[in-house]
């Protein structure tokens, strides 16, 4: 059955030939590239990632964290084939009984059935009370594939509850990969009696988790995890992180994928409190190519384990630790993400100081953060303070020409609306080739903030999506 295309990958005679020129378009870039981090010596194989084959792992890559034990949860990792190579691709979350979940999901107009499923049971009456399991596959969206989707999910869904003997409203399904193909849900049926095994044979928590993190990575080139701690009520309590994700990133939440789970004890209502609370300045703060996936899904779950008194309550100040680690976690997860921007070199911070309002402040951000003029000048180790200015002013925000300023990293570039006086090119060249770089713009119009993460834009990038189905 012939797929239809992904919207990133250019098919066909139009796109070979747009690939080319981009391409061409990209090539001094890759070559100043080059000459910046190998010093115009041959480069060194780079290692290779454990996803799609033929991607090198990320130079900005951080290694898997050690992961302790969340009670109340097992998790096993499968090969159902959604890829041609061999790797595994189906991940179960199986749950306690009484564990709580809430979840927040992209706005996306054409959401995924898996979406739509985690949706509809999660808003419901009761929704999110005594969640069972969870089950992800790689390889295939499942999205825009209508009532075949749907109906393919529901049965993922029905063959999961008889299995681990819950209510079908009680698994929660998340799907990535490939746009426009339904889900052919026979892989997963017939995978899950090696996965119910593998769940019943005390795999230490730590390889649990690791497992997990690359059996949901699509061009991710390394597993993405956080882990933390802190207490409630005198109770020790653990928090863990899995997410994928490295191109169409650019949240819009309430290919990004997050799952996190603690053995807290906290009521639906306050997690999704806490989760929408924390998505904004997380994963709703994170850049890689501006394009919004139709599969965004952040799931949080609590199983109760740890024996902390159970929170009902949005209010109680017993949720202050336990509201900072997971801040945590989540800006952990959502900054890997952009370190794993597909093709990317190197890791932005983009800061707008003197707005308006919070929301201007991340409107203009994300406007610098999201512009190809200015990701591709970073890529190229170029300074080009003008084309901040340009995604600075192209927006509708209020901003002070007067009063712009401009910084890249310690140094200024701008300053009262004009070029900085004591500007230092030799200074700003060699900061440029940092790994992680700063910018930092004033607009002199109040004194609201808000910081996104982004990356370069890199001929990496241009290859990558070019043959993104194969």
């Amino acid at each position: 059955m012939s797929a239809p295309s992904d919207p990133r990958t250019p098919r066909g005679t139009t796109g070979q030939k747009l690939e080319q020129a981009l391409g061409k378009a990209l090539d001094p870039l890759a070559t100043a590239l080059k000459r910046a981090t190998d010093g115009g010596k041959a480069a060194a194989p780079a290692a290779a990632a454990p996803g799609k084959p033929g991607l090198a792992v990320s130079p900005l890559a951080v290694p898997f964290p050690a992961m302790g034990v969340v009670g109340g949860v097992e998790i096993a990792t499968a090969r159902a084939g959604f890829y041609k190579h061999d790797r595994d691709d189906l991940t179960v979350f199986r749950f306690a009984r009484g564990t709580t979940c809430a979840g927040v999901f992209t706005r996306h107009k054409i959401g995924s059935a898996p979406v739509d499923w985690c949706r509809r049971h999660l808003d419901a009456d009761d929704g999110g009370a005594d969640v069972r399991a969870l089950v992800i596959n790689a390889g295939c969206a499942n999205a825009f594939t209508g009532k075949q989707g749907a109906d393919a999910a529901r049965r993922t869904a029905s063959e999961v509850a008889k299995r681990f003997g819950c209510r079908q409203r009680d698994v929660m399904l998340a799907s990535t990969g490939v746009i426009g193909v339904v889900l052919d849900d026979r892989k997963i049926a017939a995978r899950l009696g090696d996965v119910e095994a593998a769940l019943d044979a005390d795999l230490p928590a730590a390889d649990q988790w690791a497992t997990a993190g690359r059996a949901i990575m699509t061009t991710d080139t390394f597993p993405k995890g956080s882990w933390a701690e802190c207490e409630i009520d005198g109770y020790r309590v653990r928090l863990a992180g899995i997410a994928k994700g490295s191109g169409m990133i650019a949240p819009d939440m309430a290919t990004m994928l997050a799952f996190i789970v603690t053995d807290a004890a906290i009521s639906p209502a306050v997690l999704r409190a806490l989760l929408g609370l924390h998505v904004r300045t997380t994963f709703n703060s994170v850049t890689v190519d501006g394009d919004t996936s139709t599969n965004d899904t952040a799931l949080i779950f609590a199983t109760g384990a740890s024996g902390a008194p159970r929170i009902g309550r949005v209010g109680d100040r017993r949720l202050k630790g336990f509201s900072a680690a997971l801040d945590k976690v989540m800006l952990d997860l959502a900054h890997q993400l952009v370190r794993d921007g597909e093709g990317a070199r190197k890791f932005v911070r983009v800061t707008v100081e003197g707005a308006a309002s919070p929301a201007s402040a991340r409107r203009l951000a994300k406007s610098i953060a999201e512009s190809p003029l200015v990701k591709t000048a970073i890529a190229g180790e170029d300074a080009n303070w003008g084309r901040v200015v340009m995604a600075v002013g192209k927006t509708e925000e209020p901003v002070s020409k007067e009063r712009l300023a401009i910084r890249f990293g310690p140094h200024v570039a701008a300053i009262e609306g004009a070029p900085s006086p004591h500007y230092d090119e030799a200074k700003m060249s060699a900061y440029m080739k940092k790994a992680e770089i700063d910018i930092t713009v004033d607009v002199g119009m109040g004194r609201a903030a808000a910081t996104v993460w982004t990356c370069d834009l890199t001929k990496g990038y241009v290859e990558i999506n070019g043959d993104y189905r194969s």
